[in-house]
């Protein structure tokens, strides 16, 4: 039986399995030709993702996380006086609630 897994990146993995003519079991050659050539997993990637679910990176980008609003970083810069890189690293409600602590404590 042959399975393909279509990729968001356009690529299609496909891999076949079959049992050995004699019922033997599978040697580590043919599991790690599948791994690598087939899968395109290691071997921890594919244990991972067997065991946890973990699925592996198949170098598509991560969406981005959202922007801050632009009003939203010139006041927190300009009025608050936070930095830069203080406000990049912020989620949107620690900065509106950042600058609701300046408006309403002075802070």
């Amino acid at each position: 039986m042959t399975y393909r897994l279509a990729l968001k990146d356009g690529r299609i993995l496909r891999t076949r399995i079959s049992h050995p003519v004699d019922r033997s079991e599978y040697g580590p050659s043919i599991w790690k030709h599948v791994l690598r050539d087939q899968l395109q997993v290691s071997d921890a990637e594919f244990w991972g993702c067997v065991r946890d679910g973990t699925v592996p990176e198949r170098g598509v980008p991560r969406p981005a996380t959202p922007a801050l609003p632009v009003d939203l970083v010139h006041l927190l810069i300009n009025r608050v006086g936070v930095g830069e890189a203080e406000v990049a690293a912020m989620t949107r409600d620690e900065a509106v609630a950042r600058l609701q602590r300046h408006w309403t404590e002075g802070v």
